[in-house]
């Protein structure tokens, strides 16, 4: 009895695992068609879009303005550009989207690594070096003598507000060193500036003389 017990279980695993093995899965919500589609919408759209840093300096400080930080959250906490707003670029959803940006008519203004220099920590450029493989062939040293390519985090940001319905996107499009002092951070590493002796109401030496 217990024997046909033991091989109607064996027999009932196997059956369930061949099932499982044999079920057939939809695919997944993923179309590079697309993306292909988007890039090609968002490269006209994006060249008349591209802004220095003072005509950016000066959208931003323009009501109901948007600057968007899309990098991790451990950097956004550490140093981002003073009065930026955040949403991970992984995160973006059409609902998270819409907590950050008020309206598709909303101006957003877009940086990322790319756009500093000077801080390799918070800011490290996303480039892709060629590399070539041991051994000389033809096919070696025309990596070796290849272009970086520049991965920044620009595009895709771009492209997926783009396709979420925000058009009214501006991108910062110079390279900054993050010592300029046209433009202020704030964050955990960003020493705040001390108050002066007139904003702490008193200056030391008066307030000796005084006793």
């Amino acid at each position: 009895m217990r024997a046909g017990l033991v091989t109607a279980s064996a027999m009932l695993f196997v059956a369930g695992t061949v099932l499982a093995q044999d079920k057939n899965y939809p695919k997944a919500k993923v179309s590079f068609n697309d993306f292909k589609s988007l890039v090609a919408s968002v490269e006209v759209h994006r060249e008349k879009r591209l802004v220095d840093l003072n005509t950016f300096l000066k959208m931003s400080k323009e009501p109901g303005v948007v600057v968007l930080d899309t990098r991790s959250d451990f950097r956004f906490k550490r140093i981002h550009v003073k009065g930026a707003r955040h949403l991970s670029f992984p995160d973006f959803t059409q609902d998270n989207l819409r907590k950050v940006i008020p309206t598709f008519e909303t101006t957003v203004l877009i940086y990322c690594n790319n756009n500093f220099e000077g801080n390799q920590t918070d800011f490290a450029s996303k480039v892709a070096m060629p590399i070539a493989m041991p051994g000389v062939t033809p096919a070696t040293q025309f990596a070796a003598q290849a272009k970086p390519l520049m991965m920044a985090l620009n595009i895709p940001t771009y492209v997926n507000l783009y396709g979420y319905g925000y058009r009214n996107v501006y991108e910062l499009h110079e390279l900054v060193n993050v010592d300029d002092p046209r433009i202020a951070f704030e964050g955990s590493i960003v020493a705040q500036p001390q108050e002066t002796n007139a904003e702490q109401g008193a200056a030391p030496d008066t307030e000796k003389r005084r006793r």
